[in-house]
């Protein structure tokens, strides 16, 4: 494939809900261009696009796929992208890895979930978008109706480019508004010719609307259509594009991508008005920026993606945003602050890759075997500081605890992982300290069960997963002081140490303190650091329920020894001795992690979402308006929170969004306690 100028690529991401068709319509794109030799489908598993094994298995998308190919003598790069809330990710690294959009609405239901999110997104990113009502030969298909859904979700921008004619199975073609003609399909086929009388009227008037929109694009063409009453067709063309490009009207389509009806006009669609990269505003960053789209411009690139594929290893999706770079040559990973040899460029259609010469300004390209590339990363030249603005990727969401089914293979595991997160930025895993966990978080259940099929196909580790346990605390309200004494004879040297111990509580997040008050020597001072590391290896055991005691202070004030049989292992273990006793006369108490919580939701939820918050014994911290929805800012304990991204979902029918992070510890109301202290005895009693 050769090198495109800036203003002849079209980098165009497939969006909407999940089942909406994007896929279908992406693979009857290519067959149209004859990028492919034949029409892909994904329920035979013959789809170009979903080539994974897990989407094979799922029916359904779930990574964003590539396909490069030129129509009409521009590049388009399409970019397809999942439409479920798991695969969020992959979702975001493809718009903002392109121009503008294509959102992808069922003709039968009209706009989903997905596409609603999406489009919210779209609107925050200030990309511009064209619609597409896919699916007009289904049994139930409305055009007109999706049409009146767009509006309703999207607004009055939303601008047919076309009228139906027919629905179902008796859709048989568009009357083209832009165009001013009729287009009969037939076998994948269009003929061209006068609008029928019963849609004369309509299409009269759709048109002269659309020329008033296009005019109003720029005072050059709404002084011209003020004075002529109308434009010609390169001028309206021109006025939609820019119309389109600032975000003042969002073309809609109709098709059935199945039968190949309409899609010529998709195509048509997105290489006269949708925006190029060098229509775009510059790419700002830290460090410098704005940069165009120039191939003579100082080098910018941005890995949007990385896969790994059986026997050819780590796939890098890289978009330049200027500059070029060729096949071979030498580019300076900004972030790594390190060289990065770029060796053979792609282009791609799925899993079907060609060799380029190189990456220009305003294009994308796949490369393999970079060394230390990572999501996010810039490459630029040396010297350079310009970092490209990292994709905000969505935050884990639910976490689980997993662990190993075959003992020995927990280094496997934790290689796999860490190979998993690098090229999923929604994916994390940590080792939680306190409850000696291994911790996998992601944006929901099926997320995570795909994590581990990859790390069971790529990396021979069999895994499960299991709720974590919640990282209580333990702590003390009250003072105690005890006499403890370590005395052990066995027949030669015995053991012995005796210590008195004061123990009281610590402000919250003070952690622990030692204090030696030994006077007149009663202790020798080499036996002292014994009795504090005693207590402090006992400490992570706590003293009801077996969680690591935290804000107290230990005052060693006396005790004895004796001269043979007294020795710091003697010492230690009174320590822990004294510090178990003291703990557990102390008023000991368990301690529970809150999280501070902000859920983003429709206002239309906002009673189910805010009982929930009170259910799950969360406080409300304040409320505010954003954009037309409700957020929501609250303290939530984390034990209440484990299954709270499917129940958000679930509550506002997927259009629920949150992010939590760690806030502080309270204590754990006294029924909870008395439960808590219950299982840790019967785990305990297992264990012996």
């Amino acid at each position: 494939m050769k090198t495109y100028a800036p203003s002849d690529i079209r980098n165009v991401a497939l969006v909407g809900h999940g089942g909406a068709g994007k896929t279908t319509l992406a693979e009857s794109l290519l067959f149209r261009a004859k990028a492919t030799s034949r029409m892909g489908h994904v329920s035979d598993q013959s789809s170009v696009l979903d080539y994974l094994p897990e989407e094979h298995k799922r029916g359904a998308t779930v990574g964003l796929s590539l396909a490069q190919f030129e129509y009409r003598g521009k590049k388009v790069n399409l970019i397809d992208t999942p439409g479920f809330a798991d695969f969020e990710g992959e979702k975001v690294a493809g718009m903002y890895a392109a121009d503008c959009l294509l959102v992808v609405v069922s003709a039968d239901s009209g706009v989903g979930v997905g596409a609603e999110l999406a489009w919210r997104r779209a609107r925050a990113m200030k990309r511009p978008a064209a619609i597409v009502v896919n699916g007009m030969d289904k049994e139930h298909a409305d055009g007109m109706a999706a049409l009146k859904s767009i509006r309703e979700k999207f607004g009055k921008k939303a601008t047919a480019m076309q009228i139906p004619m027919g629905n179902g199975p008796s859709f048989k073609g568009v009357v083209d508004i832009l165009r001013d003609q009729a287009l009969t399909f037939k076998d994948g086929e269009s003929d061209k010719g006068p609008v029928p009388p019963e849609h004369a009227e309509a299409e009269a008037e759709a048109h002269a609307a659309l020329m008033e929109n296009a005019a109003e694009s720029s005072e050059e063409l709404l002084n011209k259509f003020f004075e002529e009453g109308e434009l010609s067709q390169e001028e309206l063309i021109r006025g939609l594009h820019d119309g389109i490009l600032q975000g003042d009207l969002f073309p809609v389509f109709f098709c059935s991508a199945l039968e190949l009806h309409g899609i010529s006009q998709v195509l048509d669609g997105i290489v006269d008005l949708l925006p190029s990269p060098a229509d775009r505003p510059g790419i700002t960053g830290e460090g410098g920026g704005p940069l165009k789209a120039d191939p003579n411009g100082p080098l910018a690139i941005q890995v949007f993606k990385i896969a790994a594929e059986t026997h050819v290893g780590d796939i890098f999706y890289l978009r330049n945003f200027s500059g070029t770079v060729k096949a071979g040559g030498e580019v300076y990973n900004v972030h790594r602050d390190e060289p990065e040899k770029v060796g053979q460029l792609f282009s791609a259609i799925g899993k079907a890759r060609t060799e380029v010469p190189e990456l220009s300004a305003g294009d994308l390209a796949v490369a393999v075997k970079l060394r230390s590339a990572h999501t996010n990363d810039t490459f630029g030249t040396k010297g350079s500081t310009f970092k490209i603005r990292p994709i905000p990727f969505p935050s884990p969401a639910i976490d689980f605890m997993v662990h190993t089914k075959k003992q020995g293979e927990e280094d496997k595991m934790g290689t796999g992982l860490a190979r998993l997160v690098a090229e999923d930025p929604t994916l994390s895993f940590h080792y939680e300290e306190e409850t000696h966990e291994s911790i996998l978080s992601g944006l929901g259940e099926t997320h995570l069960e795909l994590a581990v099929q990859r790390l069971h196909e790529r990396f021979h580790v069999d895994v499960e997963l299991a709720s974590p346990r919640i990282a209580f605390r333990e702590t003390i309200r009250g003072k105690a002081e005890v006499h403890a004494r370590h005395k052990k004879q066995t027949g030669g040297r015995g053991q012995f140490a005796d210590v008195h111990l004061r123990i009281e509580p610590l402000p919250e997040g003070q952690g622990f303190e030692f204090v030696d008050a030994i006077v007149g020597g009663v202790i020798p001072g080499r036996f002292i650091p014994a009795v504090e590391k005693g207590i402090r290896e006992a400490m992570p055991r706590g003293a009801i329920a077996g969680y690591s005691m935290v804000d107290f202070k230990c005052t060693l004030f006396d005790g004895s020894f004796h001269a043979v049989d007294s020795s710091e292992a003697a010492f230690k273990i009174a320590g822990s001795m004294a510090y178990r006793q003291a703990a557990r006369e102390a008023k000991p108490t368990i301690l529970e992690p809150y999280l501070d919580v902000t859920v983003v939701i429709p206002q239309d939820y906002m009673g189910d979402v805010m009982g929930d918050v009170s259910q799950r014994r969360g406080r409300v911290q304040g409320m505010e308006a954003d954009a037309g929805d409700q957020v929501i800012h609250a303290q939530i304990p984390a034990a209440e929170m484990q299954r709270y991204a499917m129940d958000l979902r679930s509550m506002t029918q997927g259009r629920g969004r949150f992010e939590r992070k760690f806030s502080h510890y309270e204590e754990l109301p006294r029924e909870l306690q008395e439960k808590v202290i219950a299982e840790a005895k019967a785990e305990e009693e297992v264990a012996k």
